[in-house]
């Protein structure tokens, strides 16, 4: 049973991934990225972690996509006002996602499973107060250069969005 549940929620969210990519209306895309978040969400209540669940729906289909779809909207994409892409901007675009693959894929082939010791040694590792002592200590550093990236997002899209005033 547990089984079936799995592969209908990886088909899911493999769905939605690959609609929100190839979508060609950014709301659309947005929608299906909550659906995805929605789907990933099942997956965590599947490995028995209710928080992490919860606090992914809460933080990502609640905060992020909320803060993204305001950015979408201020954005005001007109398809008309767009203008074509350079081919060299294009090239350079494959280019980086192809190095960005090919480093994915070295980092995978070099990662090797982690020795988990702490199974039988009755210390519970799910408890929000252990959680936050870890996140606050030991992650400290990536936790606040995600929140200056999203920081720096905003304030760019908002920069984005601005119109220059014709003279």
């Amino acid at each position: 049973m547990l089984e079936i549940v799995f592969y209908i929620l990886s088909a899911i969210t493999l769905g939605t991934a690959f609609l929100t990519v190839f979508s060609k209306n950014a709301i659309h895309s947005a929608i299906y990225l909550v659906i995805c978040f929605f789907s990933l969400a099942g997956h965590y209540l599947m490995f028995n972690a209710q928080f992490l669940a919860i606090v992914h729906i809460i933080v990502y289909a609640g905060a992020i996509m909320v803060l993204l779809l305001f950015t979408l909207m201020l954005m005001n994409l007109d398809h008309e006002d767009e203008t074509s892409k350079p081919l060299l901007a294009k090239f350079a675009a494959v280019f980086s996602a192809g190095i960005l693959g090919l480093v994915l894929i070295a980092a995978l082939r070099k990662a090797q499973p982690e020795n988990i010791e702490y199974v039988n040694s009755g210390v519970d590792y799910q408890s929000i107060k252990v959680l936050g002592k870890v996140l606050l200590n030991e992650y400290q550093v990536p936790f606040e250069f995600a929140s200056i990236l999203l920081l720096v997002s905003m304030i760019g899209a908002v920069l984005i969005s601005k119109k220059e005033e014709k003279i």
